[in-house]
């Protein structure tokens, strides 16, 4: 390849790891790997001058204001850094600093990893919050930011106007405490701390950012109206006297200094509370940073020693394969211990199949070791120099490792997944979606409640919870004789819903409340669609090929089989307690917008699936009707673009007609009988 391709090359994979990065909080590069491709993308580029463009990688600060959030345009921008990756290169820089300079003096930083931001303060208060986007503009996220225990809302001095520039992390500990619940919960597992903290400040919702427990420290002095500095390091101080958490700094002139500075950081590391990827050098005098000043993208006065990360051989002693609580097969590597980032690694993730196939890793390899973004022990490749004859290649079971359910892969991703309806693994995830109130609606028996439940070993299996007394729950931490009673009450009431309930709480994939109400209407009862073929499913309006697929399989378990006898036996109900009072909607499609006042939009919903019609929530060409409220928007605009009728509530409680099942109870308000 020639020296032009390699640099569209190189342009492309870098464009698109920067958004991954910084826009999507989902990078699958690793730092050290992408500052090396820039590296070699400036290097190629200085030697071809000619192919330099203003959108190339090495001419702007990776990341983009999102729509999701105010833009922000940074009053002093927020640059990047030149990346340097060995002490001969730190010696560069010095000696280019010099060559303009004497008497330097320079302060050593450590880099943290998290989300670079502004924050503004007007006569001592805080006012906003930005992250740095493309270091001049940036998202508004200042309410996200308040959640920041650590950062100061209001300080001592009343400064007109201040910005300061931090960097907003998640610590270790919070991370891994965080990733834990998730696991609990079956979500998806953050990488690393950066992406947990970057995901995390860009929540829509301020709770959830409050909930991430971020953290903050503060590196640099971006405006103080009406206050004057000589030095970087001074500015440091200032602004930990006026209570913000900041940097630890080495001021030293001395190279040797520098030098032994970035080593010790690098050793010690792992004992500090955030991630870090490197070592800022920067020049402590402000006069002398404006003399040498900056190029468009970083400044000539401050460079980043990034660490390489820690990698080590290990024998790959064994693969054991566990079952998260949504049935997923996670595969885990078991290696013989070795020292990583301060901590002994015998552990570590092989993520799905594809990642063992595409690394081709075998047990009894020698592997490369390291630690994604310093926490997570991962497998880098395998040293095949070293692999001995007559290892086979790896593969997950297709038989559950702990129930002996079938195993099958998602139709849309890498992911293996036990079908079993009676998994241990999958219980608490399981009995969590069980009681929601989208499925069976059991009132005060929440999460805390199952697991106490579960690790008391009272239930194994949904079917279980029907046969709780009072005194086995009152028996549970936090239960009283009260509580249990209205748990066990919920539980009975329960037996009574409708088969819809029922159906979307047996967690059957691709079976959401609106497919099991469907299926309910259709069939009328639990046996005669037990009883259902394939094809017979597909011939009903919203249920696909998979989704019968599926439902066919679930049916057919063992597991399944026997669940279901023991819900019949409890005296559950297992017939459609809400099938059409009449089928004047049939083939009709019901669009609500706006605000309704005679009713909410799931009785609204309801009214229409009882006369065999179906609401939607957008509107298209099949659209038959658009029932609008006040304050309907778009879709009220675009069902007059597309000449759909559009009903008001009185013109849509009319069709319902009189007698109909609705009776207005005089407020208002619709009551369904």
């Amino acid at each position: 390849m020639d020296d032009f391709a390699r640099i569209r090359e190189l342009r492309d994979i870098l464009e698109y790891n920067s958004r991954l990065y910084y826009d999507l909080d989902a990078p699958v590069m690793p730092d050290y790997e992408y500052d090396r491709l820039l590296r070699e993308l400036e290097n190629l580029e200085a030697a071809h001058p000619e192919t330099v463009t203003p959108d190339s990688p090495t001419q702007h600060v990776g990341g983009t204001a999102s729509n999701s959030f105010a833009p922000v345009q940074h009053e002093v921008p927020l640059e990047s850094l030149q990346d340097v990756f060995n002490a001969d290169e730190v010696a560069e820089f010095d000696e280019r600093v010099r060559e303009q300079l004497s008497g330097v003096e320079y302060s050593v930083e450590p880099k943290v990893d998290g989300l670079s931001v502004a924050i503004e303060y007007r006569d001592g208060r805080f006012v906003r919050g930005a992250t740095r986007g493309d270091g001049r503009t940036g998202e508004d996220v200042t309410e996200n930011i308040r959640t920041i225990k650590s950062l100061p809302m209001v300080l001592p001095d009343k400064l007109p106007h201040l910005i300061v520039r931090g960097e907003v992390y998640m610590s270790k500990q919070v991370f891994a405490e965080l990733n834990a619940e998730r696991e609990i919960t079956g979500e998806p597992l953050f990488a690393n701390p950066r992406n947990a903290a970057a995901g995390s400040l860009r929540q829509q919702d301020p709770k959830i950012a409050a909930q991430r427990r971020l953290d903050i420290v503060i590196f640099n002095l971006q405006l103080a109206d009406g206050k004057t500095f000589t030095k970087h390091t001074d500015t440091i101080d200032y602004m930990a006297s006026q209570g913000f958490p900041t940097i630890p700094y080495l001021k030293t002139g001395d190279l040797d200094a520098v030098n032994a500075e970035i080593v010790r950081l690098n050793e010690e590391r792992a004992a500090l509370p955030f991630d870090m990827d490197g070592a800022v050098l920067k020049l402590n005098d402000l006069s002398d940073r404006a003399v040498l000043g900056s190029t468009s993208k970083v400044p000539r006065w401050a460079i980043a020693y990034k660490y390489p990360p820690e990698q080590k051989p290990s024998k790959l002693l064994d693969i054991v394969v566990q079952v998260g609580r949504t049935g997923v097969l996670t595969p885990k590597a078991v290696v013989e211990p070795v020292r990583l980032a301060g901590t002994t690694v015998t552990n570590a993730t092989l993520h799905n199949q594809d990642f063992i196939t595409e690394k081709d890793i075998r047990i009894g390899d020698t592997v490369i070791v390291q630690k994604a973004g310093e926490i997570i022990p991962e497998i880098v490749r395998v040293d095949l120099t070293k692999r001995p004859e007559g290892l086979k290649p790896y593969h997950l079971p297709d038989r559950c490792p702990v129930c002996g359910a079938r195993v099958e892969r998602d139709e849309d991703g890498a992911a293996m997944r036990c079908t079993g309806a009676e998994c241990p693994a999958q219980l608490l995830r399981y009995l969590e979606h069980f009681t929601s109130r989208e499925a069976m609606d059991i009132d005060g028996v929440g999460p805390a409640v199952l697991r106490a439940m579960v690790d008391a070993g009272l239930v194994q299996t949904a079917a279980d919870l029907y046969k709780l007394t009072v005194q086995d729950i009152a028996q549970l931490d936090r239960m009283g004789e009260k509580s249990a009673q209205n748990a066990v009450q919920a539980i009975e009431k329960s037996k009574g819903n409708d088969l819809s309930r029922l159906l979307c709480a047996l967690g059957i994939r691709q079976i959401g409340a609106k497919a099991a109400r469907t299926l309910a209407q259709h069939f009328g009862s639990f046996d005669a669609l037990d009883k259902a073929s394939v094809e017979e499913l597909t011939e009903i309006d919203d249920i696909g090929a998979i989704t019968a697929k599926f439902l066919r399989e679930w049916l057919e378990s063992p597991q399944s089989q026997d669940l279901m006898r023991r819900f019949r036996e409890a005296g559950v109900n297992m017939e459609c307690l809400d099938r059409p009072t009449d089928d004047r909607f049939r083939g009709m499609t019901f669009v609500l917008t706006g605000s309704l006042t005679h009713f909410t939009r799931d009785e609204a919903t309801e009214m229409i699936q009882r006369r065999g019609g179906k609401a939607s929530g957008s509107v298209s060409k099949k659209t038959s009707y658009v029932v609008a409220g006040e304050a309907a928007g778009s879709k009220l605009t675009k069902a007059q673009e597309l000449g759909i009728p559009v009903l008001t509530e009185e013109e849509f409680l009319a069709m319902l007609g009189e007698g109909a099942g609705e009776t207005d109870t005089g407020d208002g308000q619709i009551s369904l009988l």
